[in-house]
């Protein structure tokens, strides 16, 4: 991390650009993750005034702690949500169905930092994979041509390993048991990234220490994020105003259904409401749609930019499941980075394996508390334990697969359940789609079988974690009433309204989102600058 950066977000002496509340020349931008953070960035970059409201709070590096539960404590959004739906994640995380950061920068602070593109036929999904019983397929008004320049500002400003000349992060155990057994199966795919953690020094960040606590906020600043990245450099053009603590709560327009401002709440609950003369909204895909909800009108009864019916709906949150493995020697899977490599093979379109989409295995390594909560939850006895007994020598890997989108898989308010504001708390309701439980049982045999090919003496099957990627909900579309935003992200409804986060995500992918997050946010940025510099709007 560069001398600047280290003193503007670590030493305390953070200091933003200062705009006052009727100013409504500003961009105001709801969230500061892969899409905001990135997306204020780029406008101040090309000179527009920006208000990033963060419902978070201003963690610097040095507060992170490399420990599982207090970091957990310390980074999470912990606001009551509630869970419906047949998922797995109903029963065994209720109160949790996302594992989201409420702080400055977003969930980019905890991500692993894994970066693959989309493949061609993924933005082609209904084209590609035909009428699928229940799922509420739909191609993107975009195509891999359209978004293969974004994607190489992206790779290059997070710094992706593997990409542009970038050197690939050095193989751990666990990536080097992965890799055999990919080798003795015949797969061909497989690489210790591409990975958004630095092998040695860029763009001011130092190379990885190796310390296997990606998850918790990366101390030592090697792993891309707009914390440690994006804001600084927004906060150097002095034409950020970054301003944490501060929850939006409703979108208010003019008569002729245009946003003209943000009502949001500070840390002591204290409403305020910013002008703008655009707003951007990258709250993820539980908080984008809330607002939307939240911001209903009698023009817009239904919701903001939700004339479709589509706020809310569609939610994705990837197919996934967890393998570990005994192995009769120790592997130390904790040692060295925490995702450090994948195996790509499966990621590709072939309807003989039974299901439409594609998959990944990444590598991941839980500490020895994550892994008691999270492998088998309520679980006990003797079985459980003899994983824990052998933690030494465990190697762990983790399934990322598309999942189909469902109107029925959606984000809702509950009215009947109220935050620490009096707001409806939102609901996730999850049904699996026959074609992610086919994908997962694909999934968990190959895993099985790669470990079983290194030589592993016998294997666990982690059902899903708390959601961490949460797509859709406020989907691109073509046509208005198939969706909430366009290509640009948009609002059909709101010309000056956009959906800045994985929410306008049309399908899923099998890629992990970020890079996409941060491709859409950069091309975002130049469309608005446009828009902006015409009286568009």
């Amino acid at each position: 991390m560069s001398n600047e950066t280290q003193q503007a977000f670590d030493a305390g002496s953070y200091e933003s650009a200062h705009f006052e509340l009727d100013d409504d020349s500003v961009v105001v931008v709801v969230g500061s993750g892969a899409g905001g953070g990135t997306l204020a960035a780029e406008l101040t970059r090309q000179g527009a005034k920006v208000v990033v409201l963060e419902a978070g709070p201003l963690l610097r590096n040095s507060d992170y702690i490399n420990d599982e539960w207090p970091a957990f404590n310390q980074m999470a959004w912990l606001d009551p949500r509630t869970t419906s739906g047949s998922w797995r994640i109903a029963k065994d995380f209720p109160n949790l169905p996302t594992w989201l950061v409420k702080a400055v920068g977003g969930t980019t602070t905890h991500w692993a930092g894994a970066t693959p593109r989309f493949k061609a036929h993924e933005f082609k999904a209904r084209s590609t994979y035909g009428r699928i019983d229940g799922a509420n397929l739909l191609d993107w008004p975009i195509t891999l041509e359209d978004m293969a320049p974004y994607y190489d500002r992206a790779e290059q400003k997070i710094g992706s390993t593997h990409r542009h000349g970038r050197p690939p992060l050095p193989a751990n155990n666990n990536y080097t048991v992965l890799a055999n057994g990919a080798r003795l199966l015949g797969y061909r795919h497989y690489a210790t990234g591409p990975y958004g953690t630095n092998a040695e020094p860029y763009d001011g960040r130092p190379g990885s220490v190796q310390d296997g606590f990606n998850f918790q906020g990366d101390r030592n600043g090697s792993k891309w994020s707009t914390l440690v990245a994006e804001l600084p450099k927004a906060v150097r053009t002095g034409l950020l105003d970054l301003r944490p603590d501060s929850q939006a709560i409703q979108l208010t327009h003019t008569p002729a259904g245009v946003v003209d401002g943000v009502v949001y709440a500070d840390g002591d609950g204290l409403l305020h409401r910013q002008l703008a003369r655009t707003v951007a909204v990258a709250g993820n895909s539980i908080e984008t749609p809330r607002l939307l909800l939240l911001s209903s009108s009698p023009l817009f009864p239904d919701g903001l930019a939700n004339s479709s019916g589509q706020v809310g709906r569609n939610y994705m949150r990837h197919t996934t499941g967890s393998v570990y493995a005994r192995f009769e020697k120790p592997v130390h899977m904790y040692r060295g980075e925490t995702m450090a490599g994948l195996i790509a093979d499966e990621s590709r379109f072939d309807a003989t394996r039974g299901f439409a989409g594609g998959y990944y295995l990444q590598t991941i390594a839980l500490g020895p508390a994550f892994l008691a909560s999270f492998i088998d939850p309520g679980a006990w006895g003797p079985d459980f334990t003899q994983m824990l007994d052998a933690y030494l020598n465990t190697a762990g890997l983790w399934i990322v697969g598309e999942d189909m989108p469902q109107e029925g898989n959606r984000v809702t308010l509950n009215t009947t359940v109220a935050d620490k504001l009096g707001l409806p708390v939102p609901n996730v309701h999850v049904d699996d789609h026959p074609n992610d439980e086919a994908m997962r049982a694909h999934a968990y045999r190959q895993s099985e079988l790669v470990y079983e090919a290194a030589g592993g003496v016998g294997t666990v099957r982690t059902p899903p974690y708390p959601s961490t990627h949460n797509l859709g909900t406020a989907r691109m579309s073509e046509r208005a009433e198939d969706g909430v935003c366009n290509k640009f992200g948009q609002a059909h409804d709101v010309k000056n309204l956009f959906i800045s986060d994985g929410s306008a995500f049309t399908t899923g992918a099998a890629a992990n989102p970020t890079l996409t997050i941060v491709a859409l946010a950069i091309r975002q940025a130049e469309y608005i600058i446009n828009q902006m510099s015409t009286r568009a709007i």
